[in-house]
């Protein structure tokens, strides 16, 4: 792959992502969220998405964390394409494109 480039719907993908940090704040206690996700031309190696997660308990925010970037990946309007010698091609995530997920129930 030499380079990436990622389009997005950007009202509902703004609205994705705050219903995510909704969801986030009902499972964990956590002080602040801050999710970005670059669109454009973005070269191999370089981040595509940024989650930033803060809590009391380090445990809670690395939980956080994971759930958003499986949740983001499934359900908010960002497409990629891989460009290649030869050609390009849209990538879709075998995650991509369902309903958002609940996240899980605390432990016992």
């Amino acid at each position: 792959v030499l380079r990436l480039e990622y389009e997005c719907y950007v009202p509902m993908a703004e609205k994705k992502l705050l219903e995510l940090c909704g969801l986030i704040r009902t499972r964990w206690d956590v002080t602040k969220i801050a999710i970005a996700h670059r669109t454009g031309v973005v070269p191999v190696g370089e981040a595509s998405v940024v989650i930033a997660i803060s809590s009391v308990h380090r445990k809670e925010a690395l939980e956080a964390c994971q759930y958003a970037i499986d949740e983001l990946k499934a359900t908010v309007p960002i497409w990629k394409k891989e460009f290649f010698e030869g050609g390009d091609v849209w990538k879709e995530n075998a995650e991509q494109r369902r309903e958002p997920r609940p996240p899980p129930p605390p432990p016992p």
